[in-house]
């Protein structure tokens, strides 16, 4: 068995997907003066998302600035003016965004089940969390669901200095286990599963049946590749891993 066992958040234990666009969706429905169709739009969003939290990620700018900018490439296409001011950026992501997002989060329904079942698990893996979102978001992600009191830490870029792909090893350090005591459990083929695996953990690939990026099917993956299609499987897997 594992010593420690990371968990990804956002598509693995939190529906983050959905609960952006069904935001931004509330957002263009209200947006009469919109110089683009809704789908262009919702499109926009989520790639500015993806393009300015690699800012954020790569130390070019703080969380709130990532936000900013999405916002000053946004609101022309919106058909709204872009305010000069931080503060009323700010705002705007408050009022407009952030309030309805929130409400839209929703944890999966075989986390809770997988949590119980490792916790039960005879010399069973300590847990945490790594994600390379905001720590306060999605500390209040955790919360919502009941989810913190499982886990030992909730490890981000503010406490390791870097985030994932390159993560891993800082993420051993931390939990104080070797990577190749350790098991990274991600939605993200490529990020949280091979690049698990090349920093000498093991990396488990859940695979929900949808592209986190593009929304399409899921990726192809290799043979090799340890996948399980729910979370409710987790133990097991760790368990055949193991043996």
């Amino acid at each position: 068995m594992a010593d420690v066992v990371f968990f990804d958040l956002d598509g693995t234990l939190v529906d983050h997907r959905s609960a952006v666009w069904e935001a931004i969706c509330q957002i263009v429905q209200d947006a009469p003066n919109a110089t683009a169709p809704p789908e262009d739009l919702a499109t926009l969003w989520w790639t500015l998302e993806g393009r300015h939290m690699g800012e954020y990620l790569a130390g070019q700018c703080s969380f709130a600035e990532h936000h900013r900018r999405r916002i000053r490439s946004f609101l022309p296409v919106l058909g709204e003016p872009v305010p000069e001011s931080p503060g009323l950026l700010d705002a705007w992501i408050a009022e407009r965004y952030l309030t309805v997002f929130e409400d839209s989060w929703r944890c999966y329904p075989d986390v809770q089940p997988c949590l119980e079942n490792l916790k039960r698990l005879p010399r069973g893996p300590r847990l945490a969390v790594l994600t390379n979102g905001d720590p306060e978001q999605q500390r209040a992600k955790l919360a919502r669901f009941g989810l913190l009191e499982y886990f030992e830490a909730v490890l981000t870029p503010t406490e390791l200095g870097v985030a994932k792909p390159v993560a891993y090893a800082a993420a051993c350090r931390w939990m104080r286990t070797d990577p190749a005591q350790a098991a990274n459990v991600g939605d993200m083929l490529d990020s949280d599963v091979n690049a698990a695996a090349l920093a000498g953990l093991t990396g488990i690939w859940l695979d929900r049946g949808v592209d986190f990026i593009t929304g399409g099917p899921s990726p192809v993956a290799d043979e090799a590749v340890l996948r399980i299609e729910r979370l409710t499987d987790l133990p097991g897997r760790l368990s055949r891993t193991s043996a």
